[in-house]
């Protein structure tokens, strides 16, 4: 059978300019290799392994335009060649019925088997050798051998065996590249909450609140499949904000020793016990970390506290009057706290809170039909989230039982947005301590979302 036989499809269908290109190709490919050869037959020094070759086809399935579906189709029209090594020179027709095809390609519909069969037509990784009425067979002579054979010809497979192995070696080498940016956006990530870790554990929380933001922006989910525009993009801002914190945190070592060091000198010991939190046994602790960062910039006390002109004015007061005016700020901070939580009842109605976190009534065995349901609802999918006990009583403290609640039916509808739902509990609820949160712009956004979905689908 010359090269030139069967290379129209059977049917209705045209010859594409793409398909009679491709049949050039080998022809000529397979005349240059037969003038190079002293014998009738290629030698074995051009012939390829198949299944390294259809390794390096699922590596370059990118550049090449295919699905995996596809591949598992070249996969098992591959099988049916007997030979392990494909010599480009001799005939590698296949013929394959379509039942024993789809058997080999994991019980595939025959639909979706021809369409995954133009793909590769089109992709020029195989040819259709179509017989006068379509049917995939061979003919054999007296001594046996195949004559002619109508089916799938993987020639232009193995011609392309050196383009596909480019195409896999760059595939493998953009691989281990975007690993590489993956793991250094990581170690800035850990490296930045690791600073403003130390700096809210010497009471520098609130100087480090905009660092805090900043990498909570840059802290999203990167998703499986995220080019490499994206994540260097994300690398590049990450170092930016990890120079301007490491300047921030050393800036602020010097004027912390300077401070410390007239604080030496200028206040008793009692004074400096009361006002200095990160100094004495009043220094909170939680060893449950929620998230890399957020629970580690919660508020502290003392930077309410006077400041350095203050303090120095406080200088040669007795103790009494330093312990008085302590107390009577600590009693004012507590009754505005009091004002604040009886101002904290929730600004909408049950049912708005239904509507926008449905998923809240199936932890809920009795229903929804008041606040106290709601809470104890609440109770339950914390848990289920990994909020601390810690965080979730910081939250209920500063935002009231209910707000709390409310925050928490919606943190389960984003549940999976939301890398750390404990540090971003404690970032709303440091935000609440700031008088910046409320829950009704939260629920209307949930709200507004879920119809938009709903226009869409209909």
């Amino acid at each position: 059978m010359t090269d030139r036989f069967a290379i129209s499809p059977f049917g209705g269908k045209g010859l594409a300019r793409a398909q009679f290109m491709v049949n050039e190709q080998v022809r000529r490919a397979r005349k240059a290799l037969d003038a190079g050869s002293d014998k009738p037959v290629a030698s074995a020094e051009n012939a390829v392994d198949k299944w390294q070759l259809l390794r390096a086809v699922t590596e370059a399935r990118l550049a090449l335009g295919l699905s995996d579906r596809t591949i598992v189709v070249l996969e098992a029209l591959a099988s049916f060649s007997s030979e392990r090594l494909l010599d480009p020179s001799g005939e590698l027709v296949v013929f394959p019925s379509n039942a024993e095809l789809s058997i080999r390609a994991r019980g595939m519909a025959p639909a979706t088997l021809r369409r995954h069969l133009a793909a590769l037509v089109k992709a020029g990784l195989i040819l259709r050798r179509d017989s006068a009425n379509g049917k995939r067979y061979a003919r054999r002579g007296e001594e046996g051998r195949i004559e002619e054979a109508f089916g799938f010809d993987l020639a232009p497979l193995v011609m392309r065996a050196a383009e596909i192995e480019t195409h896999a070696a760059d595939a493998r080498r953009l691989a281990r590249a975007l690993r590489a940016l993956r793991s250094e956006v990581t170690i800035h990530l850990r490296d930045i909450a690791a600073i403003v870790e130390a700096a809210a554990g010497e009471g520098r929380a609130r100087r480090f609140t905009t660092y805090a933001e900043r990498l909570a922006a840059l802290s999203g989910r990167l998703g499986r499949n995220t080019d490499w525009e994206t994540l260097k993009a994300r690398r590049d801002a990450l170092v930016t904000l990890r120079n301007d914190v490491e300047k921030a945190y050393l800036d602020g070592l010097d004027e912390d020793a300077l401070d410390a060091h007239d604080a030496a000198f200028m206040v008793n010991e009692d004074i400096k016990m009361s006002a200095n939190e990160s100094q004495t046994e009043r220094h909170i602790h939680n060893s449950n970390p929620d998230s890399n960062f957020e629970h580690n910039i919660e508020t502290i006390e003392a930077e309410a506290l006077p400041t350095d002109l203050e303090t120095k004015s406080a200088v040669g007061k007795n103790r009494e009057a330093g312990k008085r005016s302590i107390n009577d700020r600590n009693a004012g901070q507590k009754r505005d706290r009091e004002r604040e939580k009886d101002a904290r009842m929730p600004v909408v109605g049950l049912e708005t809170v239904t509507s926008a976190c449905p998923q809240m009534r199936d932890y809920a065995p009795g229903g929804l039909s008041d606040w106290r349901d709601l809470m104890k609802a609440a109770e339950t999918v914390r848990s289920m989230l990994g909020v601390s006990p810690d965080a979730w009583a910081q939250a209920r403290a500063e935002m009231g039982e209910i707000n709390a609640a409310i925050t928490i039916a919606a943190m389960l509808e984003r549940a999976e947005a939301i890398r750390s739902p404990g540090g971003y509990l404690r970032r709303l609820t440091e935000r609440a301590n700031g008088g910046a949160f409320s829950v009704k712009p939260m629920l209307n956004a949930l709200i507004s979302a879920r119809q938009k979905g709903v226009s869409a689908r209909s």
